[in-house]
């Protein structure tokens, strides 16, 4: 059965054999610095490894309930998201969109347009529980 497991900053989808009555260990997939299991990793692992048995949805409610808790002790994480959402913040301000009209890969553009759309979708949900009161902001 597949686990996941931590090796240094990052987590890993692995799976013990045993071969010659020692265990091994595949690594099915790297997870990234924290443990998300989405639909492209569930058909990469199923491709690279048809045999092997994936309870999915018990790995899927363990990555949420006990490994995900990025933010509750690690400031590091926090800092590090800060980092990432200023970094998109320069880019997605850089794009010049009347360029990129004049690109010849329409799909290319639908998808950008796409995930603008779902930022901004996600960006308000938790902007309206930051609101309510849901997620209290740091007062530090």
């Amino acid at each position: 059965m597949a686990f996941i497991r931590k090796r240094g900053q990052s987590y890993y989808l692995v799976h013990n054999v045993r071969e010659d009555g020692r265990v091994r260990q595949i690594h099915l997939a790297r997870l990234g610095r924290r443990p998300r299991i989405s639909d492209d990793v569930v058909r990469g692992v199923a491709s690279r490894h048809p045999f092997v048995e994936v309870d999915w949805e018990e790995l899927r409610k363990k990555a949420s309930s006990e490994l995900v808790q990025p933010f509750e002790n690690d400031a590091r994480q926090l800092r590090n998201l800060l980092t990432s959402i200023h970094n998109l913040h320069l880019d997605i301000g850089d794009l010049h969109l009347p360029v990129l009209e004049m690109t010849h890969d329409k799909e290319l553009i639908a998808e950008l347009t796409s995930s603008l759309k779902l930022l901004r979708a996600t960006l308000d949900v938790k902007l309206n529980q930051l609101r309510r009161g849901r997620a209290q902001p740091y007062a530090g």
